[in-house]
């Protein structure tokens, strides 16, 4: 509240909001008419399957594959670190600009009993207006309320404490941070599956072979024939997965096209490039006073 009533309350409160911790540079109004942008829709760090007959299979193989890479990191995945990029539409159906964010996360998975909190620091790297954004969260810190660093000359004086899952925080989001991560992306994953289990209007195709990050990759598809006017429908999802460490690196959802010659409209990528397991984060990493992050002292 000192903050609020040095440079104004509703100054204050309406500028967090607009800018908000998330992503605050948008596309225009239009952007829903145009459809998804290519940025993210046409990567070029994903490149076309190369195999040319990809395996048929059913939503039970993906649960199996989920499953499987949840037993995986539930038993090795203490920690890592990612160059996190993520693209969003909002409830208005204007879709964000690409979000590029430092990551560092702490699974609950870690220590002998694999039952610790969870926590997160972001660093936000683009776009410009946001580069230098700062946010720790964790389940154990600061009463639950993240830590936010906010870019400009009047916010970035002072350390802002928000509601993970407030108005402010939560705007232009379509999840809280603590969803944040790759084990909360495969338990969401497995939780949508098993929904469409024995669902007859769902195939499903995997191609090897399929280039992420100049590596081989395996490549999910997962289509609809027709809506099932859920929230969290998708005419198409895509996963791609790193066998050999059994962790999903790419995931994408596309809603329904407006017409029979318009492209499916993306509705939420999440990517994690440059990604590093078991790298030994501490508390540091997760501390305000850390003297590598730019938190206020005060």
């Amino acid at each position: 509240m000192k903050l609020a009533k040095q440079f104004g309350f509703v100054a204050l409160a309406l500028f967090i909001a607009w800018q908000a911790w998330v992503v605050v540079a948008r596309s225009d109004a239009s952007s829903s008419d145009r459809g998804p942008r290519s940025d993210l829709a046409s990567a070029p760090d994903s490149d076309p399957p190369t195999d040319d007959d990809p395996d048929q299979a059913d939503i039970s193989d993906v649960l199996s594959m989920a499953n499987d890479a949840l037993a995986n990191m539930q038993a090795n995945l203490d920690d890592y670190t990612a160059r996190f990029v993520k693209q969003e539409r909002d409830p208005s159906g204007n879709l964000g600009d690409p979000t590029e964010i430092a990551l560092r996360v702490q699974t609950r998975f870690r220590g002998p009993d694999r039952k610790s909190p969870r926590r997160a620091y972001l660093r936000f790297q683009s776009p410009a207006a946001v580069d230098g954004r700062e946010v720790i969260w964790g389940e154990d810190l600061y009463d639950g309320k993240m830590a936010v660093h906010e870019v400009g000359m009047f916010l970035g004086l002072k350390t802002i404490w928000l509601n993970p899952t407030g108005m402010i925080a939560m705007q232009g989001q379509r999840f809280p941070i603590s969803e944040i991560g790759l084990v909360k992306l495969v338990e969401k994953l497995i939780e949508r599956g098993e929904q469409d289990r024995g669902n007859p209007d769902i195939r499903v195709s995997i191609s090897e072979g399929h280039r992420f990050d100049d590596r081989d990759t395996r490549l999910i598809e997962v289509r609809r024939s027709k809506p099932n006017d859920q929230p969290d429908d998708f005419s198409k999802a895509e996963i791609v997965v790193d066998p050999e460490q059994q962790l999903i690196l790419r995931y994408r959802s596309f809603g329904w096209p407006a017409g029979e010659e318009e492209e499916a409209p993306l509705l939420e990528s999440y990517s994690y490039h440059d990604l590093k397991t078991n790298v030994g984060l501490s508390d540091i990493d997760f501390d305000t006073k850390n003297p590598e992050y730019n938190f206020p002292s005060f």
